[in-house]
């Protein structure tokens, strides 16, 4: 189990897309590998500079069994080295359908529930590479639910590269 999960960790985070140089691109789209406490999610990402630096960005995600989630966030993209190396942070909301748990005082069980309509606040915060121009990145995307879940907050790491 320990193997896949580090081939898995490995995967995401060397994932290579097809050519893209950072905060030159129009528009951008590539495939989302996220984790989470509650289940690993395979999404699309899409991304349209609107500014010099900023960009809009819409993710769809699902682990295809009971999360589904949707964000529409805006980003701010600042070099770290350079403009090949940069960082970036943003906000947004996010809409799911999603699965929630209880926990019970009385009984001493946590009570499940799946198919919750939630909204939320999302927030990100990543670093991206660019390299022989293919575009490696990693965010963390906290959200803070303003409704349908029990969890106020749930939190998600990603690999999203992105290809123009």
């Amino acid at each position: 189990m320990f193997k896949f999960f580090y081939f898995f960790l490995f995967f995401c985070l060397f994932q290579v897309a097809i050519p893209a140089i950072a905060q030159r691109y129009g528009t951008a789209m590539g495939i989302r590998f996220g984790n989470s406490e509650l289940s690993r999610t395979v999404g699309l990402s899409v991304q349209q500079r609107v500014l010099e630096r900023v960009t809009l960005e819409a993710i769809l995600q699902s682990d295809f069994s009971r999360n589904t989630n949707f964000s529409l966030l805006a980003e701010r993209h600042r070099p770290i080295i350079s403009k090949r190396f940069n960082y970036y942070y943003g906000g947004g909301i996010g809409f799911g359908k999603e699965e929630s748990f209880i926990k019970n005082e009385e009984t001493m069980q946590i009570d499940h529930t799946y198919g919750n309509s939630t909204v939320g606040v999302d927030l990100i915060a990543g670093v991206e590479l660019t390299v022989a121009n293919a575009v490696i990145s990693l965010d963390y995307k906290p959200n803070i639910n303003l409704a349908g879940r029990s969890e106020f907050y749930r939190g998600q790491v990603a690999s999203p590269p992105e290809q123009s």
